[in-house]
């Protein structure tokens, strides 16, 4: 599945544009968020991105998850992650945390530095047969995630498969996220599997994306994909660097239930998440006596 340069005979179509707003979050933070608000409740496998922005004394304090991943992106800046079993780290700008919330993790997210810190974080649901899975983490700094350059584009990858390169990351649910970095005249053409649900996300310049002669869009846009077609075709027309967010998951395809920071498949399950949590059992056994050190 390698990235040509020829263009595609059937690319994917944008079939819906989001500007994304900001809108407090956390403690003093605010988010740009494209999917995961009322126009866009979920694209499946997906279930929220926000695009971050946060400073001291700020941040998004002790919370718990049960059922999906999170994946967070630094942009600029780093914030320190703590969580109930002990761990802490921090990631910085280009390093990247892939967390499998699985039956329960309450954790912190604080910025370190001062000045704004900013990110993307992904939330992808996991399958029913994974919503219990004991939490784990896949963080890959900066110089260890895998990139690929060719024709004036330049490629992070973060999960699945680009201009011939794959990422490490292991991925429950099938997923693959890259980010783009195209310079001016370029453009791209990245396979996706068909049958996943794709979307792409731009942090800065402008791009066509679909087809030639689309419609510049520009940053801060979810634009989301067709199901039809061979992958996502770019074009850079402009005299600045395009940067933009890249993912496609397979749809799980299975009832979904979100009551805040829990997503399981049935009200029942989440009704057991929230006693479990209250009364520190199933996977939050550590809540009750844990807070995150400042």
């Amino acid at each position: 599945m390698s990235s040509s340069s020829a263009p595609f005979e059937n690319p994917r179509a944008v079939v819906r544009k989001l500007l994304s707003e900001s809108q407090p979050e956390g403690r003093g933070a605010t988010v740009r968020r494209s999917i995961g608000r009322q126009e866009l409740r979920n694209l499946d496998p997906f279930l929220l991105l926000d695009e971050f922005a946060v400073s001291k004394p700020g941040g998004f304090p002790d919370h718990p998850h049960r059922g999906f991943e999170t994946v967070t992106y630094m942009l600029e800046g780093a914030v320190t992650h703590q969580d109930f079993s002990g761990r802490k780290g921090t990631i910085r700008a280009g390093d990247v945390q892939w967390m499998t919330a699985g039956r329960g993790i309450v954790h912190s997210e604080m910025p370190v530095t001062d000045g704004v810190q900013k990110g993307l974080q992904l939330w992808i649901n996991l399958p029913a047969k994974d919503k219990m899975t004991e939490p784990q983490y896949q963080e890959l700094q900066s110089k260890d995630i895998s990139e690929a350059t060719r024709d004036g584009v330049d490629v992070r990858i973060i999960a699945g498969e680009a201009f011939g390169v794959r990422s490490p990351v292991y991925t429950r649910t099938p997923t693959m996220y890259m980010y783009f970095t195209m310079r001016p005249g370029s453009q791209l053409h990245q396979p996706i599997p068909a049958g996943w649900n794709a979307f792409v996300y731009i942090i800065e310049g402008e791009g066509a994306f679909g087809g030639k002669n689309a419609a510049p869009a520009s940053a801060h846009h979810c634009l989301v994909l067709g199901a039809d077609g061979d992958g996502l075709s770019v074009w850079n027309r402009s005299g600045a660097s395009l940067l933009f967010a890249l993912a496609a998951g397979q749809p799980l395809k299975e009832p979904l239930v979100q009551q805040g920071l829990f997503v399981m498949n049935t009200r029942a399950e989440i009704q057991q998440a929230m006693e479990d949590y209250y009364h520190g059992r199933n996977g939050f056994e550590k809540a009750k006596q844990w807070t995150s050190a400042a």
